[in-house]
């Protein structure tokens, strides 16, 4: 009787291997919409875990954005009353305070997804962040994570190793590009299938050479895991991280790399948007580049739990001038298809590892 139970209980979790499938199938054949954008950087909440609610959220997105990630910020702000008193910060730069790694955020977004209606489900891929990455403990929560929301999550991310401002205020260990528990985490995603989101400065703030100073240890880090999908934010940009000389150059060399056919690049941030659309020379040149290489870049807005439509869609809008001079397929590449792409391909991969799990739960019983 134990006998046949089990393979009863294995008949079944085939046949959910099989529908898990098909419904990936069927959204990669579904006729294209007519939204502007997939949102391949968003941020559902802010810095004290304040953010949209579903009927907001929904709003906002309207019939503008047709697929979108979801994310909080894996930080929270510490309201220190001896350093702000009764000002609460809501922000990294508005008080000296520490950040800390807030691992609750991951449940709130798995929660709030499962409360979003079947339909709109389908136009979401949540992102696991509230992990730290210099504990080598990091993969099991990931692990942790899935397994108690399965069909949830499609990745991990937005997450940051060096970022100008964020990193010194981090409480604990700094995080660093050579650490173990990072490569862990990444051994982790190679294995499930999961998209890596990854912050990280190609520079310092206010360097003092000309050398770029995260640039060589980034690209090592990608080349040890060959095997994970990796988007790399910003392009390594940031608030006053400017491009560095020749970073089209330094760009392409990475694209030509066949050790980093793994990695894309995202132009997500309205901080980027000021570099790469700041003249008629940044914005022939960035075009060009996307145009040789159009399935390794991804348009996202990094917005924070925006208040309206018209807000979301600055970025968008921001960046017009280079919509116009990509080509017309290489446009549609950005804005959309290298997000189906790839995020159809890691919740087929996800799904299937969590069902093995499941599978292997039940034969361990």
């Amino acid at each position: 009787m134990r006998s046949l139970h089990f393979f009863l209980r294995l008949c079944l979790g085939c046949l959910c291997l099989g529908f898990a499938g098909q419904k990936i199938h069927a959204q990669k054949t579904t006729k294209e919409d007519a939204s502007l954008f997939y949102d391949s950087h968003f941020h559902l909440t802010n810095y004290i875990q304040k953010g949209l609610d579903q009927q907001s959220l929904l709003a906002v997105l309207s019939n503008k954005v047709g697929r979108s990630t979801l994310f909080g910020i894996p930080l929270q702000q510490q309201w220190s009353y001896r350093v702000t008193g009764k000002r609460a910060p809501t922000y990294y730069l508005e008080t000296d305070a520490p950040l800390y790694y807030y691992s609750f955020t991951d449940a709130a977004i798995a929660m709030f997804y499962k409360s979003l209606p079947k339909e709109q489900q389908t136009r979401f891929d949540p992102m696991i962040t509230g992990f730290n990455p210099t504990d080598m403990y990091a993969a099991d929560h990931i692990r942790r994570v899935l397994l108690t929301f399965p069909g949830v999550f499609s990745g991990i991310g937005e997450f940051t190793i060096h970022k100008e401002f964020v990193s010194s205020k981090v409480a604990g260990d700094v995080a660093s590009l050579t650490d173990p528990a990072l490569d862990s985490i990444f051994e982790l995603t190679e294995e499930v299938g999961l998209i890596s989101i990854l912050h990280n400065d190609i520079d310092n703030p206010f360097p003092k050479t000309k050398d770029q100073n995260y640039l060589g240890e980034v690209k090592a880090l990608f080349r040890r895991h060959p095997n994970a999908t990796i988007i790399w934010a910003h392009i390594g940009l940031g608030r006053i991280i400017h491009p560095v000389q020749d970073q089209v150059t330094l760009v392409e060399e990475m694209l030509n790399d066949p050790a980093l056919k793994h990695v894309f690049f995202d132009i997500s941030w309205d901080e980027v948007a000021k570099y790469l659309v700041q003249s008629d020379q940044t914005v022939q040149a960035v075009a060009a580049l996307i145009n040789r290489y159009p399935d390794r870049f991804l348009f996202g807005t990094d917005n924070v739990a925006p208040a309206s439509t018209s807000a979301h869609l600055k970025v968008y809008n921001q960046y017009q001038p280079l919509w116009q001079a990509l080509t017309p397929k290489a446009s549609e590449m950005v804005r959309k298809g290298n997000y189906q792409r790839l995020f159809d391909e890691a919740r087929r991969k996800v799904r299937l590892w969590e069902s093995k799990q499941g599978l292997a739960a039940m034969a361990n019983q």
